[in-house]
């Protein structure tokens, strides 16, 4: 009963602050690239060295999402959230203070727990306050609308500091100056009690023993793939461009904000295609219209990429956020913070390693086509996993067990027995 027991205007407040915990990690997430020249230039360092400002963050990321996805079900949404964004916040806030390149990427290490923890309170919020699994859904598209618009956002402020005479450091100030912003309101804003299931414990072994369950496996297996194709274009197109020569030089100058702008708007637009569409097929379309892109691009060369790689943004933008809550809505929500935490382990585990590949086949053959030849075999094999996902449709029985387990009975005003999702969910 508790779960839908607030109202209106506090959902919507509920709704708006995670929006804008989103926006504002993507604010510093994605501007990583227009960062990194500056402290290359300000440090005297390779790019090998540099690229701890990506990957760094990523895994502490993946770390604090496999170690502290528990904590959403054990301590409560709201406690873990108010931590994250003070964890977050601390460590954006003493970038003030520092000098050395070690310092910076210490802090980068710790912001990185912090998003972990805060993200995966965040995702399991989401469950609480949704009344159907397709709610959920169009939710998760809505939180990474506005992920999209931070990855936006951030680049702009770094351009805008840098054409003032203004340190890229202020970036990072001022995510700590919105973060202070949204503790204060998270720990105003009264958040839905959720369930929890009677007699069982939330710990760390309740993650790792998700990692045996093949619904959690294969939702973390696409979004690890869908994560490594979508960083190739924003850490590697622009290096790729660079050797574009032909008459739209100004697409070529613009592409990464264009591939940023169609994931946004098409992550917005997600929640309408879904509510009319199934999405086992609409994913199956985009996975194979995403590696139409690539595979134009090994074969066209720079002169095809500059159109194909930013056209790429707006088919990849509702795979992350519909695999995402389609993965959690196959466990009951007593266990959202645990799934979050495996999934997002694995897309950020991808988000490091997936660039680091590239650079090593880059470096190994002789340039960054060559990295994107094995990002064209990511993309191959997302789109057959999104197929066979369409054709052969495995989770379709979990998702309805835990639907009308977990959403039917709050729809209805009652709370579901206890044991109620355990018992109705297959065993695998």
């Amino acid at each position: 009963m508790h779960d839908l027991a607030i109202d209106r205007t506090n959902q919507r407040l509920i709704k708006a602050l995670t929006c804008l915990m989103f926006l504002m990690f993507a604010m510093t997430s994605d501007a990583v690239g227009s960062v990194i020249p500056e402290i290359i230039a300000e440090f005297r360092l390779t790019l090998t060295a540099a690229s701890a400002f990506h990957y760094v963050p990523m895994g502490a990321i993946a770390v604090g999402a496999l170690l502290l996805g528990f904590l959403a079900d054990r301590l409560g949404r709201k406690p873990t959230i108010i931590l994250g964004l003070a964890l977050y916040g601390v460590a954006c806030g003493l970038f003030a203070n520092g000098h050395r390149f070690g310092f910076f990427v210490a802090l980068l290490g710790f912001s990185g727990v912090g998003v972990s923890v805060f993200k995966i309170g965040a995702l399991a919020l989401v469950g609480d306050i949704s009344r159907s699994g397709a709610e959920h859904t169009a939710t998760m598209n809505l939180l990474e609308g506005f992920f999209g618009v931070g990855s936006i956002v951030g680049p702009a402020v770094v351009a805008g500091l840098l054409s003032r005479g203004l340190s890229w450091k202020w970036l990072y100030l001022l995510a700590a100056g919105i973060c202070a912003v949204l503790v204060l309101v998270a720990t105003l804003v009264h958040y839905p009690q959720p369930r929890r299931d009677m007699g069982r414990s939330q710990d760390l072994g309740t993650t790792l023993h998700m990692l045996g369950d093949p619904f959690a496996l294969g939702f973390s297996a696409l979004i690890g793939l869908y994560v490594a194709v979508e960083v190739a274009i924003y850490v590697w197109m622009p290096t790729l461009l660079l050797a574009y020569r032909g008459s739209h030089g100004w697409l070529a100058t613009y592409a990464l904000t264009i591939f940023f702008v169609l994931r946004a708007s098409g992550r917005f637009l997600g929640a309408w295609v879904l509510g009319r569409y199934s999405w086992t097929p609409v994913l199956a379309a985009f996975g194979l219209a995403i590696l139409a892109c690539f595979a134009g691009t090994f074969w066209g060369g720079v002169d095809a990429a500059v159109f194909l790689l930013p056209l790429s943004g707006l088919f990849m933008s509702t795979l992350y956020p519909t695999l995402n809550s389609k993965g959690i809505s196959c466990f009951p929500k007593s266990q959202h913070g645990a799934i979050a935490g495996v999934i997002l382990f694995f897309t950020a585990a991808a988000a490091a390693l997936g660039p680091l590949a590239m650079a090593a086949v880059s470096d190994t053959f002789g340039g960054a086509r060559y990295g994107f030849v094995l990002a064209t075999g990511f993309a191959l094999l997302l789109a057959v996993g999104l197929v066979i996902n369409w054709l052969a449709n495995p989770t379709a029985a979990r998702l309805a067990c835990v639907d009308q387990a977990e959403y039917a009975p709050a729809a209805r005003g009652v709370s579901p027995p206890a044991g109620a999702t355990a018992r109705s969910i297959p065993a695998r």
